[in-house]
């Protein structure tokens, strides 16, 4: 790695290569996916979504159960990591509980909190006077200037970091249906320089360091010299990392990744009102046309209408990465059809820097 290229400061922390794990759930980035990848120089990300899922009261009391398994998460990674390393979680606005379970990742100081899936525009209310850092996930230049200037005016706070997911992203997207055909695609190379270029403004003006951090379809270590060419601070990988020995998925979701051809890839309407791209599986041709019955309501999603929905998707998804892969939806980038095998967190890790 050259000494000109540099980690991702988060508070006074500094990851030693510019790379963030982004954070996949249900349980696909849990402790010992996260904790592994900042212990080998990353920043790894916890997925918040339903991370109670395993807790024996899960089904009766969704809501304890997440909150009861962010402490564990959180102390899990911090132990394999080391406590000079980063970890932080992704939260989803979308999430009917959002403020409590950001209040408890605070609670627990958490070092970075990774918010998208709508606009987060309460959340430094949350962290003022905490050592937590906090970044919206943007998909424009439109949406960056909207957050940070209502994050300014409002709250007198400038994002710690914006990180800017595009169009190549697994699961939910922030883009429309229609954005997301071939030949429609914003390209995210476009997206960051516009944003890097307004965030040196917002930096001039603030005199504080705002890392730019680039995510949706980055796959190895030319990708990544594109975006820290770009002005980009570092990026944000997702796929990836599922097809690691450390992952916290089962060996079946692994495996559906590794057997992943690229027509095997397609933007589905997510039950909560969103695009997103996964695997095209048995699963999703069966709810396509027909509805799944929902026995319960784990009380995930605000905009998921129950009554009306094909499926539950917090059931699709434990499904899935409990190895019911046939049973269940499985999120994918696009880039999912290059994996072939399934790698060391640290293996990956010198792949991903070995050029930069």
């Amino acid at each position: 790695m050259s000494t000109k290229m540099k980690g991702i400061k988060v508070g006074d922390k500094q990851s030693k290569y510019p790379i963030i794990q982004g954070g996949m759930g249900v349980g696909v980035s849990m402790h010992n996916l996260a904790g592994n990848v900042s212990k080998e120089g990353g920043i790894g990300i916890i997925s918040t979504a339903d991370i109670g899922y395993l807790e024996e009261d899960f089904a009766k009391e969704p809501m304890k159960a997440n909150l009861r398994a962010i402490e564990k998460e959180i102390k899990k990674a911090r132990e394999i990591a080391g406590k000079d390393k980063i970890i932080g979680v992704n939260i989803m606005v979308a999430l009917k509980n959002y403020s409590e379970i950001v209040r408890e990742c605070v609670k627990q100081k958490i070092d970075l909190i990774i918010s998208g899936a709508g606009i987060p525009k309460e959340l430094p209310e949350y962290v003022k006077g905490t050592t937590t850092k906090i970044a919206p996930i943007v998909s424009s230049l439109r949406c960056c200037k909207l957050i940070v200037s209502h994050w300014i005016k409002k709250y007198n706070y400038v994002p710690d970091m914006i990180v800017i997911e595009g169009s190549e992203a697994g699961g939910h997207l922030g883009f429309k249906s229609e954005e997301l055909e071939e030949n429609k695609k914003p390209k995210l190379e476009n997206i960051v320089t516009d944003v890097v270029n307004y965030i040196k403004g917002v930096e001039n003006e603030t005199g504080k360091d705002i890392p730019v951090i680039a995510a949706g379809g980055i796959w190895d270590s030319k990708d990544i010299k594109k975006f820290l060419n770009l002005g980009a601070s570092g990026v944000q990988m997702a796929t990836r990392f599922v097809a690691t020995n450390e992952c916290d998925a089962s060996t079946e979701f692994k495996q559906a990744y590794i057997n992943a051809k690229s027509e095997d890839v397609k933007i589905i309407k997510s039950p909560v009102g969103m695009p997103g791209r996964a695997i095209n599986n048995s699963f999703i041709k069966k709810v396509e046309n027909e509805k799944c019955k929902i026995e319960k309501c784990y009380n995930c999603i605000k905009t998921c209408d129950v009554a009306n929905s094909p499926y539950c998707i917090t059931k699709a998804l434990i499904n899935s990465v409990k190895g019911k892969v046939e049973n269940g939806l499985i999120f994918c980038g696009s880039n999912v059809s290059k994996i072939k095998e399934i790698v060391s967190v640290h293996d990956l890790m010198q792949e991903l820097v070995c050029d930069l």
